[in-house]
């Protein structure tokens, strides 16, 4: 997914979701200049951070 999509899914806004996909540990893939963000990876995180809570 693009980080707008990721900002959608999240409720948070663009520049909050630049930030996240910059954070040691989220996973992103960089093609160019474009960042994408795998979403099995994304789930697997998102599942990591809510068993830490």
């Amino acid at each position: 997914m693009s980080v707008q999509e990721l900002s959608i899914k999240l409720g948070i806004s663009l520049p909050k979701a630049y930030e996240l996909v910059k954070q040691p540990g989220f996973p992103v893939l960089r093609i160019g200049t474009r960042i994408l963000i795998p979403i099995d990876a994304y789930k697997q995180w998102l599942a990591d951070q809510s068993a830490k809570s």
